[in-house]
């Protein structure tokens, strides 16, 4: 019997730190359509993961506590390869993003800095669920069929 697998279609999601918006999308991308994807994330300046992140994942299943932030830069000096690179920080950091060997798309969706809300521990913790459920919808609607039951990724 021979094996019929196609390969997964590699992306890279990157944001300032690599401690918030890009550990959720990458966890949603595997969790969701792992089966058709394998994601990655990185930051410009890896630091830590941030807690109310790993608090508001915890709190639908998904664990981050082991999660370690990654350098963009050190994945593109060891010759990665992906197919889409997807940067999840605002506009203006894009800039930074090196120009990865073999990448088909590079595709912008900024959302909010989780480290940036103020208020009480509650207020951005709420904020914090309202920027991991943004990021699960764009995901979702990225590799869902269209109404017109074509594949979004072509």
């Amino acid at each position: 019997m021979t094996d019929q697998r196609t390969e997964k279609v590699r992306v890279l999601f990157i944001c300032v730190h690599n401690s918030g918006r890009s550990q959720m999308a990458e966890s949603f991308l595997n969790a969701l359509a792992g089966d058709r994807f394998e994601a990655e994330s990185a930051g410009f300046d890896p630091t830590r993961i941030y807690p109310l992140v790993i608090k508001a994942m915890h709190e639908i299943g998904m664990d981050l506590s082991k999660n370690q932030a990654r350098s963009v830069f050190k994945l593109y000096q060891e010759g990665k390869l992906f197919d889409y690179v997807i940067t999840v920080c605002e506009e203006s950091s894009e800039d930074q993003c090196p120009m990865f060997p073999g990448v088909t798309r590079r595709l912008n969706w900024p959302f909010d800095n989780p480290e940036a809300f103020e208020g009480s521990h509650e207020e951005k913790l709420n904020q914090v669920k309202r920027v991991r459920d943004e990021i699960r919808a764009r995901i979702e609607k990225w590799f869902q069929p269209s109404d017109r039951g074509e594949d979004l990724l072509g």
